[in-house]
């Protein structure tokens, strides 16, 4: 984890209500450059509309989300944002890991187009540069640069999960959120992409906030975890000491394996 004096993205108090459902509430958290964060919970504690929130992708009812940016240090992400600056953080200095790959690809153009559309977002337009980038990518992401030209919907579940990752990290960004980036898949393309993960998170020095509810997942990958239930965070710290001496009695459930995600 690198160094810093000050975080990357600060929450403070937020709260996410549906009508008079809760979707989360009253959650705080910084996260540091070079941080992995790692949100686990089961099916409905409220990790997904949290990463929801904190990702732009809906405005909270309440709280603030500040993220600290290259210009302009700490802004708030709807209060100090246009939804034009918004999209354009989230186009380069953000990045959103999809768990199902189709979500986060154009399944009707080429894997080298799929990349190739990130950096011309970012301003890249010479044809060749962005070429032999896409290739470079997809070599880091373990698929064969004979496959540049071929459709993602030619390519197996892992392989398309992989391009979408190289879709995202191709213009450097700081901040990566992951919704449940295994999911789906079987276990031995799970072991293969969790590595490769691993790698790229500690080569490019990212920030990722991570949702997941496989607790392998979250010790492999995060350094530090949340842990929530029915939309509150109920327990959190250094990834090792929460899944090796669970304090609160529902993260002694879930590592258990009593409640099922």
């Amino acid at each position: 984890m690198m160094g810093s004096s000050e975080a990357l993205l600060s929450v403070e108090n937020l709260t996410m209500m549906y009508g008079e459902r809760v979707g989360c509430q009253n959650i705080s958290f910084d996260l540091w450059p070079g941080e992995v964060l790692g949100i686990v919970g089961e099916s409905g504690s409220g990790k997904s509309t949290l990463l929801s929130c904190i990702s732009g992708q809906m405005e909270p009812t309440k709280g603030a989300i500040k993220y600290n940016t290259r210009a302009a240090d700490m802004r708030d992400l709807f209060e100090e944002l246009s939804e034009p600056e918004r999209r354009f953080l989230m186009r380069t200095d953000w990045a959103f890991v999809h768990q199902n790959p189709r979500d986060g690809l154009r399944m009707g153009v080429s894997a080298g187009a799929n990349i190739g559309e990130r950096l011309m977002a970012v301003g890249w337009r010479h044809y060749g540069n962005i070429r032999n980038t896409a290739t470079q990518w997809l070599d880091k992401v373990e698929i064969t640069d004979d496959r540049l030209d071929d459709l993602p919907t030619t390519f197996s579940g892992g392989m398309q999960q992989r391009l979408q990752i190289a879709r995202n990290l191709v213009t450097n960004p700081r901040l990566v959120f992951m919704d449940e980036p295994t999911g789906g898949l079987d276990v031995s393309v799970q072991a293969k992409l969790l590595d490769l993960l691993r790698g790229l998170v500690q080569d490019l020095g990212l920030s990722v906030v991570i949702v997941t509810h496989d607790l392998a997942v979250a010790r492999l990958l995060s350094h530090r975890l949340m842990v929530m239930q029915q939309g509150e965070v109920v327990e959190t710290g250094l990834t090792d000491q929460v899944l090796d001496d669970p304090q609160h009695p529902y993260t002694q459930l879930l590592v258990s394996s009593i409640l099922q995600a």
